[in-house]
């Protein structure tokens, strides 16, 4: 199966993906993603999100589909989706653990490199 993306359409208070689809003997298939945009904001998505979060969410519809039940042509992010994405490509970092104290100087240090205690 290959997901092509075409490109976007911006409209009053969206922007809509374009992904062309082919797979194997099945006919070619033309599928749209559409994001709302305030899902576009610091804290949420930016705009270089918007072809990779569509094209998952693309692929997760193709992958789930069957004979009796295919993939729907029209889409859209909810916030679960944007959820989703930041966690998988915004992971929280862990803290930095506390050392035990400051080491010396690089000044105060022996010639050899080592630190005597």
């Amino acid at each position: 199966m290959y997901i092509q993306y075409v490109g976007f359409d911006t409209v009053t208070g969206a922007r809509t993906y374009s992904f062309h689809v082919i797979d194997g003997a099945l006919e070619a298939r033309d599928f749209t993603v559409k994001v709302e945009a305030d899902a576009f904001r610091p804290e949420g998505l930016g705009l270089q999100d918007g072809p990779c979060i569509c094209y998952a969410r693309l692929a997760k519809e193709l992958g789930a589909q069957t004979s009796e039940s295919r993939a729907e042509a029209c889409l859209s992010i909810g916030e679960h989706d944007i959820k989703d994405y930041l966690e998988q490509h915004n992971p929280k970092k862990p803290q930095a653990r506390k050392k035990d104290g400051p080491a010396a100087p690089l000044a105060d240090r022996p010639e050899d490199g080592w630190e005597r205690r």
